[in-house]
């Protein structure tokens, strides 16, 4: 598949799963220049995907697509975990990433993984009626946790 093929794939899964709060979709355009953005990665499936850009030590997730016909079967925590080992892979030790506060679905597949809230930004996201919800700023630590300097060996 093409740069634009799989651009406008990706397109069309965003508008998709971001049309019931009417959140503006992401165009082939912007998805075809993120295709060839150093850094990025993508986790692509049939019904969904999940975009990761790595830089230096953190990575953060951009957006997270799941075909509205394909929820509440798993694929959005697949593509989170496909997200997290990339990102980790890569050399990240931190992953970040925004999510409408009004989002309880996404909100809670974030809290399951152990993202803690550590910023908001206020009025982030528009809806299709003119209102704007904040956007909550989440962050999962990949390092393994270390030992404290007194704490006795394993």
């Amino acid at each position: 598949m093409s740069i634009l093929e799989t651009a406008e794939t990706l397109a069309d899964l965003h508008r998709a799963a971001f049309a019931e709060v009417g959140e503006r979709p992401w165009t082939t355009p912007e998805f075809a220049s993120l295709l060839t953005t150093p850094g990025m990665r993508f986790g692509i499936r049939e019904q969904g995907f999940v975009a990761v850009r790595v830089a230096a030590d953190e990575a953060e997730i951009l957006t997270l697509a799941v075909d509205p016909g394909a929820r509440r079967q798993g694929l959005a925590r697949a593509l989170v975990e496909q997200a997290l080992a990339e990102a980790a892979a890569a050399g990240a030790a931190r992953v970040l990433l925004e999510v409408a506060v009004d989002n309880a679905a996404a909100r809670g597949l974030y809290d399951s993984f152990g993202f803690v809230e550590t910023g908001r930004r206020g009025r982030y996201y528009g809806r299709a009626d003119g209102s704007r919800v904040d956007a909550l700023v989440l962050a999962l630590d990949l390092s393994p946790p270390t030992a404290s300097a007194g704490s006795p060996a394993a």
